[in-house]
């Protein structure tokens, strides 16, 4: 049995795609919501080279591609290329879209960006010195 396999059935993930819905306010955030802000799915996705090289392809494109044409950017056969992108699609980083026999995948970024930029937010109202947002200065610093 594949060690991925195992691994999967161990640690489950508790939500894998994402949504516009999953990006909530971070106003005022505690450690608890870390778990709803920071999707398991997101970050398996995102931690392979091959991935983020698929991604770096498809933010200069100039238009969605098929998986042919992504495929030079990763030194691997086209089946695992197009596992890759299915990884990338189930965990809503990219879009796919069938027209006849090929599919055609764009990356989704005003759902990727919010998704880092709600995390970002909840780490900076959560995890700063004394509670400070960096761009926010300590009384008595100078400007």
């Amino acid at each position: 049995m594949c060690i991925m396999t195992q691994a999967s059935k161990r640690f489950p993930a508790a939500k894998s795609s994402l949504t516009p819905a999953d990006i909530p306010d971070t106003e005022g955030c505690c450690p608890e919501d870390f778990a709803r802000l920071f999707p398991t799915g997101l970050f398996r996705a995102l931690g392979d080279p091959n991935r983020i090289a698929l991604l770096a392809r498809l933010a200069v494109a100039p238009g969605s591609q098929t998986v042919s044409e992504l495929a030079g950017c990763c030194p691997t056969d086209l089946s695992v290329v197009s596992r890759h992108l299915k990884t990338l699609r189930d965990s809503g980083i990219v879009a796919s879209e069938k027209r006849g026999r090929q599919v055609f995948y764009s990356l989704r970024y005003p759902e990727l960006a919010a998704a880092l930029r709600a995390m970002a937010d909840a780490m900076d109202a959560c995890c700063s010195p004394l509670g400070q947002r960096p761009n926010q200065r300590r009384q008595g610093e100078a400007k």
